[in-house]
């Protein structure tokens, strides 16, 4: 019975991340009066500070110092806080500009780009209908470009960007919850944040101190950034991969469907066949990851 609640608790948190995260779009809809640039940066400083007030109260900073003092892992951690600045700031500014559609794409084809990196960096086999998923993403991205005029860059460097990101985190090692992991991130890339305010500064105002409502938006997206994190440490420690594999495509999905019918953006014909053999691909990966899971679970003999 404890187990079957721990699943339906870790479902329940894991959902909720995902709907937070699916939710972004019209969140950076609403800190329009500010340039994207400046909006990344306050997601920066106010995550990183919500996230040390958390760390402060369960006494989560004992892992962080351990990782300051080990190079290599600091190294790895310092490729990861970088990519996944890239990450962030790329999407903002893509949803600022109208292209949330083509955001939504980076996250769907995601996975494709990890099993690639899973067979150049860490050497792995596929089976062969990993290679029919990876050759149909490939075809789907022509398609797209054909659309776009330009190949899709957003989506492709959302997809690069988090996988890089994926891989530097499994280089690091060992186990680092959630929280102490964006925090340490966040960390490190303030510097940049704060260079990069400054250049802003140098051509506009900056829009924090404009009014309490302007304040409240853009700390509360910088609190945002870090509540799905979080829940998502929790619901990863009670429910399985595989599971959390299945409804990472909640994200993705909403923001698609958010930009479509909420953001009116427009989605052509081809760029329908090139989403369409996207989801093809990822419904191919699906299907073998299920077969392939099914085949290794152990008979039990009833005899």
């Amino acid at each position: 019975m404890k187990t079957r609640s721990s699943h339906s608790t870790g479902l329940l948190l894991g959902v909720s991340a995902y709907l937070i995260w699916g939710s972004f779009p019209l969140i950076i809809t609403a800190t329009n009066f500010a340039n994207p640039l400046e909006v990344v940066v306050w997601r920066v400083v106010f995550g990183f500070l919500f996230a040390a007030v958390v760390l402060t109260v369960i006494r989560g900073w004992g892992k962080i110092v351990e990782l300051l003092k080990s190079p290599k892992k600091l190294k790895w951690l310092a490729v990861a806080s970088i990519f996944i600045f890239i990450n962030w700031e790329t999407y903002v500014v893509a949803v600022a500009t109208g292209n949330t559609i083509e955001s939504s794409l980076g996250y769907f084809i995601n996975p494709l780009i990890t099993i690639l990196f899973a067979v150049v960096f860490l050497g792995e086999r596929l089976r062969t209908p990993q290679w029919i998923a990876l050759a149909i993403g490939l075809v789907a991205v022509a398609v797209l470009t054909l659309d776009y005029g330009r190949p899709p860059w957003i989506a492709l460097i959302l997809a690069f960007s988090f996988a890089i990101y994926s891989l530097s985190k499994n280089k690091v090692g060992g186990k680092i919850q959630a929280t102490q992991s964006f925090a340490l991130e966040s960390l490190l890339v303030i510097p940049i944040a704060l260079a990069q305010l400054a250049f802003v500064a140098s051509s506009e105002h900056i829009t924090l101190l404009d009014s309490p409502s302007n304040a409240f938006v853009l700390i509360g997206f910088g609190i945002l950034t870090a509540v799905p994190l979080i829940l998502f440490g929790a619901a990863a420690s009670r429910i399985p991969l595989s599971t959390i594999g299945f409804i990472q495509y909640m994200t993705p999905v909403l923001q698609f469907l958010t930009a479509f019918f909420i953001l009116g953006e427009p989605m052509p014909a081809v760029r329908w066949v090139g989403f369409g053999l996207v989801w093809l691909s990822l419904a191919v990966l699906t299907f073998d990851a299920i077969r392939n899971k099914r085949r290794a679970m152990p008979v039990i003999d009833q005899g």
